[in-house]
Protein backbone atom coordinates (compact mmCIF):
# COMPACT_ATOMS: atom_id res chain seq x y z
CA UNK A 1 0.00 0.00 0.00
CA UNK A 2 2.81 2.39 0.92
CA UNK A 3 4.60 1.59 -2.36
CA UNK A 4 1.46 2.34 -4.41
CA UNK A 5 1.03 5.63 -2.57
CA UNK A 6 4.66 6.56 -3.23
CA UNK A 7 4.28 5.73 -6.94
CA UNK A 8 1.12 7.83 -7.15
CA UNK A 9 2.88 10.81 -5.54
CA UNK A 10 5.82 10.46 -7.95
CA UNK A 11 3.51 10.35 -10.98
CA UNK A 12 1.63 13.46 -9.81
CA UNK A 13 4.95 15.22 -9.17
CA UNK A 14 6.23 14.38 -12.66
CA UNK A 15 3.10 15.77 -14.27
CA UNK A 16 3.36 18.89 -12.09
CA UNK A 17 6.87 19.69 -13.28
CA UNK A 18 6.48 18.91 -16.99
CA UNK A 19 4.04 21.68 -17.87
CA UNK A 20 4.90 23.88 -20.84
CA UNK A 21 3.03 26.45 -22.92
CA UNK A 22 4.06 24.99 -26.28
CA UNK A 23 5.27 21.46 -27.10
CA UNK A 24 9.01 20.98 -27.50
CA UNK A 25 10.21 20.18 -31.04
CA UNK A 26 11.28 16.62 -31.77
CA UNK A 27 13.18 17.53 -34.94
CA UNK A 28 15.27 20.44 -36.24
CA UNK A 29 12.19 22.29 -37.48
CA UNK A 30 8.52 21.81 -38.36
CA UNK A 31 7.57 24.54 -40.83
CA UNK A 32 3.83 25.10 -40.58
CA UNK A 33 1.42 24.26 -43.35
CA UNK A 34 -1.32 26.89 -43.82
CA UNK A 35 -4.62 25.87 -42.24
CA UNK A 36 -6.51 26.05 -45.54
CA UNK A 37 -3.96 23.69 -47.12
CA UNK A 38 -3.92 21.14 -44.29
CA UNK A 39 -5.78 17.87 -44.67
CA UNK A 40 -5.90 17.22 -40.92
CA UNK A 41 -6.23 19.44 -37.86
CA UNK A 42 -3.93 19.09 -34.86
CA UNK A 43 -3.12 21.02 -31.68
CA UNK A 44 -0.89 23.48 -33.49
CA UNK A 45 0.05 23.10 -37.15
CA UNK A 46 1.23 20.13 -39.17
CA UNK A 47 4.71 20.06 -40.68
CA UNK A 48 5.67 20.92 -44.21
CA UNK A 49 7.66 18.28 -46.09
CA UNK A 50 11.30 19.06 -45.06
CA UNK A 51 12.38 18.62 -48.68
CA UNK A 52 10.05 21.51 -49.62
CA UNK A 53 11.32 23.89 -46.93
CA UNK A 54 13.30 26.98 -47.95
CA UNK A 55 14.94 29.92 -46.19
CA UNK A 56 11.83 31.99 -46.88
CA UNK A 57 9.90 29.80 -44.40
CA UNK A 58 12.09 31.30 -41.64
CA UNK A 59 11.94 34.90 -42.90
CA UNK A 60 9.59 37.84 -42.28
CA UNK A 61 10.35 41.27 -43.81
CA UNK A 62 9.22 44.78 -43.01
CA UNK A 63 9.12 45.00 -39.22
CA UNK A 64 10.97 48.32 -39.58
CA UNK A 65 7.85 49.84 -41.16
CA UNK A 66 5.48 51.79 -38.83
CA UNK A 67 2.00 50.38 -38.33
CA UNK A 68 -1.06 52.43 -39.28
CA UNK A 69 -2.40 53.99 -36.06
CA UNK A 70 -5.29 55.89 -37.68
CA UNK A 71 -8.00 53.98 -35.84
CA UNK A 72 -10.16 54.70 -32.75
CA UNK A 73 -7.51 53.29 -30.38
CA UNK A 74 -4.54 55.04 -31.95
CA UNK A 75 -2.41 51.88 -31.94
CA UNK A 76 -1.40 49.10 -34.30
CA UNK A 77 -0.05 45.66 -33.44
CA UNK A 78 2.04 43.97 -36.12
CA UNK A 79 2.36 40.30 -35.11
CA UNK A 80 5.03 37.86 -36.18
CA UNK A 81 3.71 34.52 -34.99
CA UNK A 82 3.36 31.15 -36.68
CA UNK A 83 0.59 32.51 -38.93
CA UNK A 84 2.99 35.04 -40.46
CA UNK A 85 6.26 33.10 -40.07
CA UNK A 86 5.69 29.36 -40.59
CA UNK A 87 9.20 28.46 -39.38
CA UNK A 88 8.16 29.38 -35.82
CA UNK A 89 6.04 26.23 -35.61
CA UNK A 90 6.98 24.18 -32.47
CA UNK A 91 9.62 26.72 -31.42
CA UNK A 92 7.52 28.30 -28.67
CA UNK A 93 8.27 31.97 -29.41
CA UNK A 94 6.82 34.88 -31.37
CA UNK A 95 7.22 38.63 -31.73
CA UNK A 96 5.15 41.79 -32.16
CA UNK A 97 5.79 45.40 -33.05
CA UNK A 98 3.34 47.89 -31.57
CA UNK A 99 2.99 51.48 -32.78
CA UNK A 100 1.12 54.15 -30.83
CA UNK A 101 -0.04 57.58 -31.92
CA UNK A 102 0.12 60.28 -29.24
CA UNK A 103 -2.22 59.10 -26.46
CA UNK A 104 -2.74 55.84 -28.35
CA UNK A 105 -3.88 52.82 -26.36
CA UNK A 106 -3.31 49.10 -26.58
CA UNK A 107 -6.45 48.32 -24.55
CA UNK A 108 -6.80 45.80 -21.70
CA UNK A 109 -6.29 42.32 -23.12
CA UNK A 110 -4.76 38.94 -22.32
CA UNK A 111 -2.57 36.41 -24.08
CA UNK A 112 -3.99 33.08 -22.89
CA UNK A 113 -0.93 31.10 -23.95
CA UNK A 114 2.07 33.38 -23.42
CA UNK A 115 4.12 35.61 -21.18
CA UNK A 116 5.10 38.88 -22.89
CA UNK A 117 8.33 40.83 -22.42
CA UNK A 118 8.24 44.34 -23.92
CA UNK A 119 11.01 46.83 -24.71
CA UNK A 120 10.37 50.49 -25.52
CA UNK A 121 12.20 51.84 -28.57
CA UNK A 122 10.58 55.27 -28.84
CA UNK A 123 8.20 57.33 -26.71
CA UNK A 124 6.82 57.19 -23.19
CA UNK A 125 4.36 54.50 -22.17
CA UNK A 126 2.24 53.93 -19.08
CA UNK A 127 1.82 50.16 -18.76
CA UNK A 128 0.26 47.80 -16.27
CA UNK A 129 -1.26 44.43 -15.49
CA UNK A 130 -3.81 43.12 -13.00
CA UNK A 131 -3.38 39.98 -10.91
CA UNK A 132 -5.81 37.07 -10.96
CA UNK A 133 -8.51 36.80 -8.27
CA UNK A 134 -7.01 36.57 -4.76
CA UNK A 135 -7.82 33.59 -2.54
CA UNK A 136 -9.36 36.00 -0.02
CA UNK A 137 -12.64 37.33 -1.52
CA UNK A 138 -12.26 40.51 0.56
CA UNK A 139 -9.00 41.41 -1.22
CA UNK A 140 -9.11 43.17 -4.58
CA UNK A 141 -7.11 42.23 -7.66
CA UNK A 142 -3.81 44.12 -7.52
CA UNK A 143 -2.74 46.52 -10.27
CA UNK A 144 0.96 46.92 -11.11
CA UNK A 145 1.87 49.95 -13.24
CA UNK A 146 5.03 51.64 -14.50
CA UNK A 147 5.97 54.51 -16.80
CA UNK A 148 8.48 53.35 -19.40
CA UNK A 149 11.02 55.22 -21.50
CA UNK A 150 13.24 54.16 -24.43
CA UNK A 151 15.37 51.19 -23.42
CA UNK A 152 13.07 50.15 -20.56
CA UNK A 153 11.79 46.57 -20.36
CA UNK A 154 8.59 45.30 -18.71
CA UNK A 155 7.10 41.82 -18.45
CA UNK A 156 3.43 40.81 -18.46
CA UNK A 157 2.85 37.36 -16.90
CA UNK A 158 1.00 34.75 -18.93
CA UNK A 159 -2.78 35.11 -19.09
CA UNK A 160 -3.05 38.29 -17.00
CA UNK A 161 -4.97 41.36 -18.20
CA UNK A 162 -2.57 44.12 -19.26
CA UNK A 163 -2.42 47.35 -21.28
CA UNK A 164 -0.11 50.05 -22.69
CA UNK A 165 -0.96 53.75 -23.05
CA UNK A 166 1.16 56.35 -24.84
CA UNK A 167 1.27 59.26 -22.40
CA UNK A 168 3.63 61.29 -24.58
CA UNK A 169 2.95 63.88 -27.25
CA UNK A 170 4.94 61.97 -29.88
CA UNK A 171 4.61 58.54 -31.48
CA UNK A 172 5.79 55.51 -29.51
CA UNK A 173 7.17 52.17 -30.69
CA UNK A 174 7.80 48.93 -28.81
CA UNK A 175 8.86 45.40 -29.66
CA UNK A 176 7.73 42.46 -27.56
CA UNK A 177 8.60 38.78 -27.40
CA UNK A 178 6.04 36.16 -26.41
CA UNK A 179 6.57 32.64 -25.10
CA UNK A 180 4.33 30.91 -27.62
CA UNK A 181 4.30 30.43 -31.38
CA UNK A 182 0.62 31.43 -31.25
CA UNK A 183 -0.04 33.39 -28.04
CA UNK A 184 -3.62 34.40 -28.85
CA UNK A 185 -5.26 37.68 -27.86
CA UNK A 186 -8.49 38.34 -25.96
CA UNK A 187 -9.43 42.03 -26.05
CA UNK A 188 -11.58 42.37 -22.93
CA UNK A 189 -14.11 45.01 -24.05
CA UNK A 190 -14.55 43.41 -27.45
CA UNK A 191 -15.02 39.92 -26.03
CA UNK A 192 -17.54 41.01 -23.38
CA UNK A 193 -19.57 43.63 -25.27
CA UNK A 194 -18.87 42.84 -28.93
CA UNK A 195 -19.31 39.06 -29.15
CA UNK A 196 -21.46 37.47 -31.87
CA UNK A 197 -24.08 36.60 -30.82
CA UNK A 198 -24.13 39.07 -27.89
CA UNK A 199 -23.89 37.82 -24.33
CA UNK A 200 -27.35 37.77 -22.73
CA UNK A 201 -28.35 41.17 -21.31
CA UNK A 202 -29.42 39.66 -17.97
CA UNK A 203 -25.99 38.10 -17.53
CA UNK A 204 -24.10 41.34 -18.16
CA UNK A 205 -26.36 43.57 -16.07
CA UNK A 206 -25.93 41.21 -13.12
CA UNK A 207 -22.19 40.77 -13.71
CA UNK A 208 -21.47 44.52 -13.92
CA UNK A 209 -24.22 45.62 -11.53
CA UNK A 210 -25.45 48.37 -13.87
CA UNK A 211 -28.70 49.31 -15.57
CA UNK A 212 -29.63 47.41 -18.73
CA UNK A 213 -29.46 50.63 -20.76
CA UNK A 214 -25.77 50.92 -19.94
CA UNK A 215 -25.13 47.42 -21.27
CA UNK A 216 -27.22 48.12 -24.38
CA UNK A 217 -25.18 51.27 -25.02
CA UNK A 218 -21.90 49.39 -24.66
CA UNK A 219 -23.04 46.54 -26.90
CA UNK A 220 -24.06 49.06 -29.57
CA UNK A 221 -20.52 50.46 -29.84
CA UNK A 222 -18.01 49.37 -32.44
CA UNK A 223 -15.33 47.56 -30.49
CA UNK A 224 -12.00 47.76 -32.25
CA UNK A 225 -10.16 44.46 -31.96
CA UNK A 226 -6.38 44.46 -31.67
CA UNK A 227 -4.37 41.75 -33.46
Amino acid sequence: MAVRLLISVLIISLFSFTYGSDPDPLQDFCVAVKDDEAKVFVNGKICKDPNMVSADDFFFPGLNMPGNTSNPLGSKVTPVNVNQLPGLNTLGISLVRIDYAPYGLNPPHTHPRATEVLVVVEGTLFVGFVTSNPADPNVKNKLFTKTLYPGDVFVFPEGLIHFQFNVGKTDAVVFAGLSSQNPGVITIANAVFGSDPPINLDILTKAFQVDANVIKYLQAQFWWNID
